[in-house]
């Protein structure tokens, strides 16, 4: 009887600000007493990142076990070849993690981090993308969205946003600002975060990156028509009740992909093909796209597909236009 492959390593990358409070997370995760045995990877660009005293300033040593069984790794090089050496040292037996979670530094774009795991194949065989988990400073957000190109990327990669400092504002003020972030990014829901003290089932297991995964859209962005801000990156809904035909839809989105993919964050959608019983999921990141067969329509179901894009300046009417061209 064949056996059964190895579960795949669940991986989160969390992302955030500079100051937006992702280190204080991070600390706390190495140090709580959660039961979880999570490596975490620290990129090591010029930020200051987790407290040095954790790290036992044992600078020739990469990857160090704390007390509560979690790993700490500082990566100054390449992602890929840490990533490989955690896989070898578990393989031997020399360390033991379940999970692992990648820190980006505050200024990056999560887009490279994330395609790592559709590009490598000795990272894809062996490691499952879980989700981008953005942590925004609520006092200072709208600044940095203003001023930072890359603060509106990390809203609009994210899976779910912990709001971090929400005591420093006023509740008109937060709620101004998660109404802002759902325009930016409409699929992520959003969870408050006191000085990193998130539950941990709120950042593991979120499967944002799995095909099959729930399409969460928060319903009043359908409906909001408020714009106080212009902003780079945005989003856009594309719903229909008629069928696709599944190779005018294919032509057309590779057509996208290859003209607009550096500017496609993240798209994602369930679909409604002409000829399937099943629901069509398909998502991507930048030039990298996948789709997959989804579950069985149910009888009394309505069919129906819902697209979501969120990306920097994207022309909205041109990709409307050519979508309802790809309906049967």
């Amino acid at each position: 009887m064949a056996q059964a492959a190895p579960a795949l390593v669940p991986v989160t990358i969390l992302t955030g600000f500079l100051g937006s409070g992702k280190t204080t997370l991070l600390n706390r995760i190495l140090t709580e007493q959660h039961g979880h045995r999570i490596a975490v990877i620290e990129n090591e660009f010029g930020e200051e990142g987790v407290d040095n005293d954790l790290l036992l300033q044992n600078a020739d040593e990469q990857i160090v076990e704390m007390n509560n069984g979690c790993i700490c790794c500082t990566v100054r090089g390449d992602l890929v070849r840490i990533l490989g050496d955690l896989r070898e040292r578990r393989q031997a037996g020399e360390i033991t993690f379940e999970r692992v979670i990648i820190e980006t530094t505050g200024l990056a774009d999560p887009g490279p981090v994330a395609q790592t795991f559709f590009i490598d194949d000795a990272v894809a065989e062996y490691y499952l993308l879980d989700a981008v988990i953005t942590v925004i400073d609520a006092k200072h957000a709208d600044k940095q969205l203003d001023e930072h190109k890359e603060a509106v990327e990390q809203v609009g990669f994210a899976d779910r946003i912990l709001l971090s400092k929400v005591d420093l504002v006023s509740e008109a003020e937060q709620q101004a600002l998660r109404r802002r972030l759902s325009r930016i990014n409409p699929r992520a829901p959003m969870r408050t975060v006191h000085f990193g003290n998130a539950p941990i089932e709120d950042i593991l297991d979120i499967r944002g990156f799995n095909l099959n995964a729930v399409l969460e859209i928060d319903p009043e962005f359908l409906t909001s028509d408020e714009h106080e801000h212009d902003e780079a990156v945005s989003s856009f809904v594309f719903k229909s009740d008629k069928p696709f035909d599944a190779a005018k839809l294919e032509d057309f989105l590779g057509g996208l992909v290859q003209v607009y993919g550096p500017d496609m964050l993240r798209y994602k959608g369930v679909l409604f093909v002409k000829g399937s019983e099943r629901q069509m999921v398909f998502q991507g990141v930048h030039q990298m796209m996948g789709a997959d067969l989804g579950r069985r329509w149910q009888p009394g179901e309505k069919q129906q597909s819902k697209m979501v894009f969120i990306g920097r300046k994207l022309p909205k009417d041109m990709f409307i236009q050519g979508l309802k061209q790809c309906l049967a």
